[in-house]
């Protein structure tokens, strides 16, 4: 069975959904299932705050499930400190994906 890695990362805008498509083939050429919460963005509205929180409340329960949690960018949001903390109170391992990892392994992709 793969691992379920839960991807932590900025998303923010839309446009960044793109990014977690990168994210997302990354773990999985590394042989692992991502867990994306990102892809509520696609039927959320971010500038909702009702949406907004239902989305952030649905990513935290996705961690549940997840054997890890990889951290992806150069940023980290107060939105990803919370997902952290709660993979730490979970004992879920946090691993830091480095870009040039990323790029090993998916080429000019990433």
């Amino acid at each position: 069975m793969m691992k379920r890695i839960y991807v932590c990362a900025e998303c923010g805008e839309k446009e960044n959904l793109e990014q977690m498509k990168a994210y997302s083939r990354y773990v999985l050429m590394r042989g692992a299932a991502p867990v994306v919460p990102h892809f509520y963005a696609l039927c959320l509205d971010d500038a909702i705050p009702k949406e907004r929180e239902i989305g952030l409340a649905a990513g935290l329960n996705l961690l549940w499930i997840c054997d890890e949690a990889w951290v992806f960018g150069s940023t980290v949001t107060e939105e990803m400190k919370a997902e952290i903390q709660f993979c730490k109170s979970l004992n879920i391992p946090i691993r830091v994906v480095q870009q040039e990892e990323m790029q090993k392994v998916l080429g000019g992709c990433s």
